[in-house]
């Protein structure tokens, strides 16, 4: 979809999270004079699932296949039922603390795309200063989580690992090319791609989703230790129909950004509320399985 790194998380199905809750708007301490109504949440339980890390992961200097790490998400997690909308996003436009976003503003029944991950932060505080809240992204992981079987894990074959460059390029063309798909590429009304296990609506439907998950390069040793490990937070993982990784786009270069232009026309994005610390989740050591040795 949007970039040369695109791995799929995997969520193992006997571990997948259970939706406990439907939370209904003017859950929490929202303001009941605020501008923006508070969003309506789900709430998943804490639990423990399967994951499969996101990033570039080289030993001796050749990509390997990422590792499936088990991932503990200690506390309840509220992520919005569904996407922000193009009416919700106007209203944070229209109390100037948001810039205006790429997208259709007659359609405002359908997800807000065109916005760059600066324009998800400038959002993210306007909703909690208005509901009194705190919202924020949700990690890579968390997203994850909470999309349980709507991953689809897109790895490449395991005997790929540090072999032939070309037989990598001419299997990343082949899965890419698998992914064509007849589904329409406008966003669509808020619901039309269903419900997930969880009751989340269009989870990895035709719109994907930014996380606050940076980019990472990491370099491991045969005994599957990170030896190096660089963050470029400039690029962010976003999630959908498969993993992909997206430049912040920051629209006024001369500000000190180093990509300028629109985000594209199918990236938008959920929040989750975070009245405690954050990330809501974390490795379970002793519990990494590398898949790539």
């Amino acid at each position: 979809m949007l970039s040369a790194f695109k791995l799929m998380a995997l969520a193992s199905a006997a571990l997948a999270p259970i939706a406990i809750s439907a939370l209904a708007p003017g859950y929490g301490t929202g303001s009941a004079t605020a501008r923006a109504p508070f969003p309506e949440l789900v709430e998943l339980r804490s639990g423990t699932f399967r994951y499969r890390a996101s990033g570039e992961f080289l030993r001796d200097g050749k990509p390997i296949i990422a590792p499936i790490v088990a991932v503990a998400v200690d506390r309840p997690l509220a992520v919005m039922k569904n996407q922000v909308t193009v009416a919700d996003y106007l209203r944070c436009v229209k109390a100037r603390a948001c810039p205006m976003a790429g997208t259709d503003a007659a359609a405002v029944d359908r997800p807000v795309v065109g916005v760059s991950w600066r324009d998800t932060q400038a959002y993210a505080s306007w909703l909690s200063r208005e509901t009194g809240a705190t919202f924020r992204l949700p990690t890579d992981g968390e997203w994850a989580y909470a999309a349980a079987s709507r991953f689809h894990d897109d790895a490449l074959p395991e005997n790929l690992s540090g072999g032939d460059p070309g037989q990598r390029a001419l299997a990343i063309y082949d899965r890419d090319a698998s992914r064509v798909t007849t589904v329409a590429k406008a966003p669509q009304p808020i619901g039309s791609f269903g419900a997930n296990e969880n009751g989340l609506l269009d989870l990895a439907g035709n719109v994907w989703e930014w996380t606050d998950t940076c980019f990472q390069r990491i370099a491991v040793a045969a005994t599957g230790a990170r030896t190096a490990v660089l963050a470029n937070c400039g690029v962010r993982v976003v999630e959908g129909r498969h993993r992909a990784y997206m430049a912040d786009f920051v629209r006024d270069a001369r500000a000190g950004g180093c990509a300028s232009g629109t985000p594209p026309s199918n990236l938008g994005f959920r929040l989750v509320r975070d009245d405690v610390s954050r990330p809501g989740w974390s490795f379970v050591l002793g519990l990494v399985q590398l898949v790539a040795r």
